[in-house]
């Protein structure tokens, strides 16, 4: 087999697994709207955030972490005190505190920060340490003040933890709105790759700096480390497709191979490093080489640049080559044993190095035999089935949302959905905001019904008031949502104790639900799918096809019943807390028949008790990551109806599922049924 045929047939096996042009452009739509969305809607003392990492560039790679970098818009980084006056209007600058670099005395890459006058933000200040009569901003008080998320650790400049079952890392620090002097190289060094207008993109947007100093810097615990994450994007955004795939191949490599077993402080190699190796080797080949049928020449090439540098010990910045990014771990016998182990695998393997990752073995199936002839089978699929790529597009856009923080910035991005609108938006990024829009007026629905509820002294008028608008809401949602956006109803007359009109909406979110061409967790009947869509938008699709987990956000009262569960959730560092909308709609049923018809109640009991028991239909009605909340609201209805032993058994069962972080609930509500069992 040629090298051209192997390199087109590996290609399409990548496209499958780590996705086709078309899906990477989704995953990128998304994100880009939701940036968007946010900085339009974030006021000027509110954290910024921008996603960052192999999320944000197109990857859904196994245990790949979901990274974000938060800095606050009201204190802008400058070089030089001229730049302060190159702001627009005297009003804003005003509104700004002024923050200075100071590298003389730093590695390349890095630098200390310090504030000409005592104008900043009171979390800012509380990080300053005086250096010689000058206010430095600590990056490591700075970067320990973040860690204020339960359940989470300090990992490099990054807050960690996890939530549900996705790792995330969310790193803290400045933004700039000009370019480094330090990199102004990297400017003149871009001949063929990337193109003039990315290049002036790059530069106009600046950088950032996140809360880690260089390890053999003077002032390891007050450097900054200048973030090019921002550019970093817009290059690979700017690869074409092939030159995508390989960055991607060296990456499973990387986490396949080179560091399989490894725990992180062992780890020489890291993924920065790979994407910093990708950018020198399309920046230093010509643009016709990178194809297709030249895809595992290209990955020749970049492995063999990443061979020499560890035998050299130098990996340059991609933007200041001066920073070495080697210097700190690869060196000494470390640097010796990691060159050879990547020089024994390409000498060893050849051209076919990669076959030892999994996830490759699943694109190409070899078999040596004893004479090393290869027989190989080749997936050759590079586009999903129709009904299959919906599947995967509105699962991006339902992993993807974002959640208001209160009715004032509510009101705020309803002007921000409107403008949107009226730009040119992909057809992704008009379902994403659509689906946005739905679940904040959810969200600001419950927040309002809340308020009349709680708020003493509250007026009939006001309390009416507060309930036809809250409702409004929940029905112009159910209009322009999912087939399961009609639980929120239900849950809105069961909170306002109207049990009839309760069971009634979900008599009719039960029929749409049960529907064979509804979508759930990714599971489908194609040919009543595509039956019963064909032809359709996707925003249409979603509204008469998409059923998601119904999300209970932790710090709104939905279900009075569920209200330590989501104490719990919130406590252990969960913001909402997600129910399969089956299960929710028989546990409104049961508590709405508790007041209506005992006996019909538990029949609702019996249904509860047939999805989260069935092993069958588990797939369908409960998945994985909800049997813990499931079989927790079993046990809140077998408990209610006298059931204590039973009950009891539920509660148990919900603590082998620690997925939603709701143990604490659990233990405390097995912990009373004990004492009640014991009287």
């Amino acid at each position: 087999m040629t090298d051209q045929v192997m390199s087109e047939s590996v290609y399409k096996g990548l496209c499958r697994e780590i996705g086709t042009p078309q899906q990477v452009a989704y995953r990128r739509d998304i994100l880009d709207i939701m940036e968007l969305f946010i900085h339009r809607i974030t006021r000027i003392d509110r954290y910024r955030k921008m996603r960052s990492g192999s999320s944000s560039e197109g990857f859904r790679l196994r245990g790949s972490d979901l990274d974000s970098v938060f800095w606050p818009p009201n204190h802008k980084v400058i070089w030089y005190h001229y730049q302060s006056f190159l702001y627009k209007t005297h009003v804003h600058v005003d509104k700004y505190a002024w923050i200075l670099c100071d590298n003389s005395d730093s590695p390349p890459g890095y630098t200390l920060l310090w504030l000409p006058t005592e104008c900043a933000g009171p979390r800012v200040l509380s990080a300053c340490e005086k250096i010689q009569e000058r206010l430095y901003i600590s990056s490591s008080i700075y970067r320990e003040s973040s860690l204020s998320r339960p359940g989470s650790t300090v990992h490099g400049p990054c807050r960690s933890g996890k939530v549900i079952f996705i790792s995330y890392d969310d790193a803290y620090g400045f933004g700039s709105d000009f370019w480094p002097p330090s990199a102004s190289s990297w400017i003149e060094r871009c001949h063929a790759w990337p193109s003039p207008h990315v290049v002036e993109n790059i530069v106009r947007n600046g950088c950032h700096f996140v809360a880690i100093g260089h390890k053999l810097g003077n002032h390891i615990d007050n450097e900054w480390r200048i973030s090019f994450t921002q550019a970093e994007k817009k290059l690979v955004y700017s690869m074409n497709h092939t030159q995508f795939l390989t960055y991607g191949l060296l990456k499973l490599v990387l986490n396949e191979k080179i560091n399989i077993g490894l725990k992180d402080e062992d780890k020489l190699l890291c993924s920065y490093q790979i994407k910093t190796v990708v950018f020198w080797a399309i920046q230093q080949n010509p643009l016709h080489q990178w194809c297709p049928q030249k895809l595992l020449a290209g990955f020749w090439v970049c492995f063999k640049l990443l061979i020499k540098w560890v035998y050299e010990g130098v990996c340059p910045n991609f933007f200041i080559p001066q920073n070495n990014m080697f210097l700190t771990k690869i060196h000494g016998s470390a640097q010796v044993n990691l060159f050879m182990q990547l020089y024994r695998d390409y000498e060893e393997y050849s051209d076919i190095a990669f076959i030892s990752s999994p996830t490759i073995r699943r694109i190409i199936e070899v078999r040596v035999f004893s004479n090393f002839n290869l027989r190989i089978n080749f997936l050759d699929v590079t586009k999903l089935p129709g009904d299959e790529f919906d599947v995967y597009s509105f699962a991006e856009i339902e992993s993807n949302e974002y959640c208001l923080p209160d009715l004032q910035t509510f009101a705020k991005a309803i002007k921000a959905v409107e403008r949107l609108l009226y730009s040119p938006l992909t057809e992704c990024q008009f379902v994403w905001i659509q689906k946005c829009t739905v679940s904040n007026l959810q969200r600001a629905a419950f927040i309002l019904l809340n308020f009349s509820f709680y708020t003493k002294g509250s007026s009939n008028k006001l309390v009416y008031s507060a309930h036809n608008t809250s409702l409004h809401m929940l029905k112009l949602a159910a209009k322009f949502g999912c087939v399961s956006d009609l639980s929120y109803i239900a849950i809105y007359f069961y909170k306002t104790c109207r049990y009839r009109e309760a069971l009634s909406v979900i008599e009719k979110a039960k029929d749409k639900l049960a529907q064979p061409h509804v979508i759930y967790w990714g599971r489908v009947k194609p040919e009543q799918y595509t039956k019963a869509v064909d032809g359709m938008s996707m925003s249409a699709k979603m509204r008469h096809a998409v059923a998601i987990d119904v999300s209970l956000e932790n710090d709104i009262c939905y279900i009075n019943e569920l209200i330590s569960e989501q104490r719990s959730s919130k406590q252990n560092g969960q913001y909402t807390l997600f129910i399969p909308p089956f299960i929710l709609l028989h546990m409104l049923e049961f508590f709405c028949f508790q007041h209506v018809d005992a006996q019909r109640a538990k029949a609702a009991l019996k249904d509860i008790e047939l999805m989260v028991h069935s092993e069958k239909l588990e797939v369908v009605h409960v998945p994985l990551y909800d049997k813990d909340i499931s079989w927790e609201i079993l046990g809140i209805c077998q408990q209610i109806t006298g059931n204590l032993q039973a009950a009891l058994y539920s509660y148990k069962q919900s603590l082998k599922y620690p997925f939603q972080k709701i143990q604490t609930a659990t233990i405390r509500r097995i912990c009373d049924l004990i004492k009640k069992m014991r009287k």
